[in-house]
């Protein structure tokens, strides 16, 4: 296999994004909170929701102390709500089994709620200089292109945690850098549409380039359409709670010029669900 850390240790050191994950001092707490936001979100919209969130709540303990409901409330319109309760269960569980500090351990951070193996390593390397295989999306496709020579990676799988580990240097610092590199490659430079080969710090050594950028087929799962979906519907009746406040909605109120009642009524069943919203004599209301 081709040495490609140093190449991705010296790319990084000079193209970096400043991200607020990315400074010292930023902290596993603020580290466990961005990983939850970036999920199938984009760094842009990403920022201004952390900045807030952890102003409001700087600790575990301090968005374990309130409801659900303002979780979801200050989710706001980051998608995927769930996330949202899924973090403040996280929160309560480490103010509860680890005294309100977030776990180093990898196993301990998989026992928390919402947290898988991308997630819990993330904290483990980024917020704690660790050295474990970092994998997500972005990450994926370099190795796919670098290593593999395909044009796209396959479905996620654990063997992608061994593929980045063969690429990992020995030691903790920089093996973190090479995790954060990887990421940061894919994300900017080796993208999905419209890699830009030449200005990639490992084209020479990319066996995709080498094979002549072979289209290999793209087995990447592919997300519905949002306009008129049941995604769509979800994100208004949650929206319609949010705006709500403190404050129960009548069923009778829930979104009564929705184009496809059953849509609506689906929409409401699923968000009771997943617990993302409470029923109670004939009113609809953010989980207390």
């Amino acid at each position: 296999m081709p040495d490609l850390a140093a190449p991705l240790i010296a790319w990084y050191r000079d193209h970096a994004r400043d991200l607020p994950w990315r400074r010292p001092g930023f902290g596993a707490w603020g580290t466990l909170v961005s990983e939850f936001m970036l999920q199938q979100t984009p760094v842009s919209r990403v920022v201004p929701h952390l900045e807030a969130w952890l102003v409001r709540w700087p600790t575990p303990a301090a968005l374990a102390a309130d409801a659900p409901a303002d979780a979801v409330r200050q989710w706001a319109n980051l998608g995927y709500p769930r996330r949202a309760l899924w973090l403040h269960r996280a929160a309560v569980e480490i103010r509860d089994r680890h005294d309100g500090v977030v776990p180093r351990d990898v196993d301990a951070l998989l026992a928390l709620t919402g947290i898988g193996d991308y997630t819990a390593r993330a904290v483990a390397v980024f917020a704690y200089g660790d050295r474990h295989p970092v994998v997500d999306t972005n990450t994926r496709r370099v190795l796919a292109r670098a290593v593999d020579g395909r044009s796209q990676p396959g479905p996620p799988a654990r063997r992608d945690l061994a593929a980045m580990d063969a690429i990992l240097p020995a030691g903790d610092a920089e093996s973190a850098v090479v995790n954060a590199a990887a990421m940061e490659l894919g994300a900017t430079v080796c993208t999905a549409r419209a890699p830009r080969c030449e200005d990639c710090p490992i084209a020479d050594r990319c066996a995709w380039r080498a094979g002549g950028y072979p289209d290999t087929g793209d087995e990447r799962r592919r997300q519905a359409r949002y306009e008129g979906s049941d995604r769509q519907a979800r994100g208004a009746v949650l929206k319609l709670l949010r705006d709500a406040a403190a404050h129960a909605v009548a069923l009778a109120d829930v979104l009564p010029d929705w184009p496809d009642p059953l849509q609506r009524d689906r929409a409401v069943d699923s968000l009771i669900a997943d617990g993302l919203a409470e029923a109670s004599g004939g009113t609809l209301r953010l989980p207390r």
